[in-house]
């Protein structure tokens, strides 16, 4: 079985639940954040939908007042360089929501190949 990653968010976080995975989605999160120094807490009992919209608004506040922090996590996160230059920074919002997905997706890799090669 290949890794595929899902096209967007909503449908990451189907998976995640599908494979019963979700809750080391969450525990993968919360420690790439803390190993960035970025102590983020997301309660395990987090909604998936709660997830998106914490996710999106923390990581919409580092690009605005945590630039240097921001660039640290996505690299510990070793989100893909080419994806993120790939995006278009002009409108925040959008750029956020997008860069939580990459995040997403990058620790949603982690946690799918630990898992499926355990």
């Amino acid at each position: 079985m290949m890794f595929v990653a899902p096209q967007n968010t909503d449908l990451l976080l189907q998976e995640a639940e599908k494979l019963a995975l979700y809750l080391s989605l969450v525990e993968q999160l919360n420690k790439d954040f803390n190993l960035a120094n970025e102590g983020i807490d997301f309660p395990l009992s987090i909604a998936p939908d709660e997830l998106k919209i914490q996710l999106h608004e923390k990581v919409y506040r580092m690009i605005q007042y945590k630039f240097a922090e921001y660039l640290n996590l996505l690299y510990i996160i070793d989100v893909s360089e080419a994806e993120i230059k790939k995006l278009d920074g002009s409108d925040l919002v959008l750029l956020a929501e997008q860069v939580a997905f990459l995040i997403l997706k990058r620790e949603w890799q982690k946690v799918w190949f630990r898992n499926h090669y355990k």
